[in-house]
Parts: C-alpha cells; sequence; structure tokens
C-alpha cells in the first residue's frame, strides 16, 4: 500500500480463529500469510513463517478462545518466531483479550492476570496491540506499547436500528455496563434501565437484586461486553420478566459460551434474539436462528489498514 511506513503488510494467523483472518485478508485484497503452528506430541507448540517477513509489517491474529491458554503461548511464540525473522513491526491482533476480568486484586492474594498477560506480549516483541471492547478500560494502560480498541457499539446500534424494535428499553446487566448501555439508549432512543447483582463466589453464579428503571409491558434489549457462563444474563432476563418485560433481546461484544451457555440461553422462551459478533469463532456450521453472528471483518480490516498507513483509527468511530 502507497505510503506506508514499514513494508508490505502481512497477516498470520494463530488456530483460534483462522475464519475470521481469512475475511480480513479478502476486505484488503491481500494473500494471507503462511505459517506453521501446531503441536508435538509432547504438546510443545512448533511456529515456522513459511515466507519472508523482513521489515514487513506484520500483523498476528489470534483471539484468546478456548483452549485459552494453548491459544496465548501461540500467540507469544509466533510473536518471537517473526522477531526472530527481522519483521518491521509486530502487531498482536487480539479480537477477544482473555483474562480481562482479573484486572484488579478484587480478593485477598489473587494475581492482576490481565497485566500479567500484557507483559508477556511485550517481552515476547509485540509493537503494539489491536484489540476489540476490553472488558475494562484500564487494561489499555497495563501495556507499555500502544494499544487500538476498537469498538463493536457501532455494529450493534445499526443491526437493531435496521431491525426496528418497537416500544424498547435497554437494559444493563450490571451497574458496570451501565456506560455502555447508555450510550445504546441514546442511539436507539430508548429508555435506560439497570439490574443491579451481586455475584456469590468465584463459579460465575449471580444473585440478582434490584431493577432499576421501568420495563414493564416493554420490549428489553439487554447489552453487555462478553457472555460467558450466562449466569449474569439469565438472572437479568429473569428480573426483567418478572417486572413485565413482554420479550427480551441480547446482545454483546464476545459470545465466549463457556460451558453449554448458548443452549441454556436459547431454551429460555422469552429470549427473541441473542447477538454477538465473531471475535470468538462459532461452534458448528449451522447456527440456530436466533443466535446472530456480526462480522468484524470490515472492522478490523479498515483497521488494520489505518495502522498500517500511519493514519488515525480513532477516525473511524467519529
Amino acid at each position: 500500500m502507497a505510503g506506508a511506513v514499514y513494508g508490505n503488510l502481512t497477516i498470520l494467523s494463530g488456530n483460534s480463529h483462522p475464519g475470521l483472518s481469512t475475511e480480513i485478508c479478502k476486505f484488503l485484497g491481500i494473500p494471507e500469510g503462511k505459517v506453521d503452528v501446531f503441536k508435538f506430541k509432547n504438546e510443545n507448540t512448533f511456529v515456522r513463517i513459511l515466507q519472508n517477513v523482513r521489515e514487513r509489517d506484520v500483523f498476528i491474529l489470534q483471539s484468546f478462545s478456548s483452549p485459552v491458554n494453548d491459544h496465548i503461548m501461540e500467540m507469544l511464540i509466533m510473536i518471537d518466531a517473526a522477531k526472530r525473522a527481522s519483521a518491521g513491526r509486530i502487531t498482536a491482533v487480539i479480537p477477544y483479550y482473555a483474562y480481562g476480568r482479573s484486572d484488579k486484586k478484587d480478593q485477598p492474594r489473587v494475581p492482576i492476570t490481565a497485566r500479567l498477560v500484557a507483559d508477556l506480549l511485550s517481552t515476547a516483541g509485540a509493537d503494539r496491540v489491536l484489540t476489540v471492547d476490553l472488558h475494562a478500560g484500564q487494561i489499555q494502560g497495563f501495556f507499555n506499547i500502544p494499544v487500538d480498541v476498537l469498538t463493536a457499539e457501532r455494529m450493534i446500534i445499526n443491526y437493531f436500528k435496521k431491525k426496528g424494535v418497537k416500544n424498547l428499553v435497554v437494559v444493563a446487566p450490571d451497574i458496570g455496563g451501565a456506560k455502555t448501555a447508555r450510550n445504546l439508549a441514546e442511539a436507539l432512543d430508548a429508555p435506560l434501565a439497570i439490574v443491579e447483582k451481586r455475584r456469590v463466589g468465584n463459579d460465575g453464579e449471580v444473585e440478582s437484586l434490584n431493577l432499576i428503571g421501568e420495563v414493564a409491558g416493554r420490549s428489553v434489549l439487554t447489552v453487555d461486553d462478553e457472555i460467558d457462563t450466562g449466569g449474569t444474563l439469565m438472572s437479568a432476563i429473569e428480573a426483567v420478566c418478572d417486572a413485565g418485560a413482554i420479550e427480551v433481546y441480547s446482545c454483546a461484544t464476545h459470545g465466549v459460551f463457556s460451558d453449554g451457555a448458548v443452549n441454556r440461553l436459547l431454551a429460555v422462551e422469552s429470549l427473541k434474539e441473542l447477538v454477538v459478533t465473531d471475535s470468538l469463532p462459532s461452534n458448528g456450521e449451522k447456527l440456530p436462528p436466533r443466535l446472530v453472528y456480526l462480522p468484524l471483518a470490515p472492522l478490523m480490516g479498515e483497521a488494520i489498514s489505518r495502522i498500517h498507513e500511519g493514519e488515525s483509527v480513532g477516525a473511524l468511530f467519529k
């Protein structure tokens, strides 16, 4: 691309989400980078880059999906391989940043793993990071290298604007998600409600306490950054239905869906649609009609192009 600060743009993909890498390369009109990544029988990860990357602008895409620790290790080894192959610049592209909930010491004698992973990426040789909707904003400050954080907020807003759900109220499943929910509520010209919750222990169990706002006789849209076991969302759905909501739509950027969460959620009749992005790969080729994946490739591809060309990424959201 003309005007690039570094050499040719190269995108390499680990094993966590090759489909997204393929779509990004199609969007950019470039061939997929060639790299071999596999495990030996002793579970040691092997990486070999199968093309010249000397002085090139290398973007390594790896979503921290299950198995999370294996995929993080793959990313670190791929970064080291690119560094030792004399890449001009290495950007770690992480659509979903796992360990985002471990962003502070909220109990005695616990780690801040989100910071540890940030340190590992820098130590391995990453020059910058590109990610989507971090669980907590302060994680960006854990890095000593530039971090561009994209948001799927506009994609979700546009989807529900086109859907045109009548008599809608936007609900934050917890107080921590109130800011994002407020942004969606303003964009969709809808009122805001919040479910106050209390998390019980470390096993994902959630106890809802109170609903702040009016949902009786209305359609509800819940919004969160990620859906993991679905405990928070199930609790919120129960709270709004008990308060008189007639139907529920739910959206999140990251569909982690641990421990059969999709099946449990879609078994709830009042949940009309579950909308996430493809920051994490879907399980299975045939998706249930009530589960919708919004494609991130255009957003991430445009951001990669702007980083490569030395242009503003923030301008994407103005």
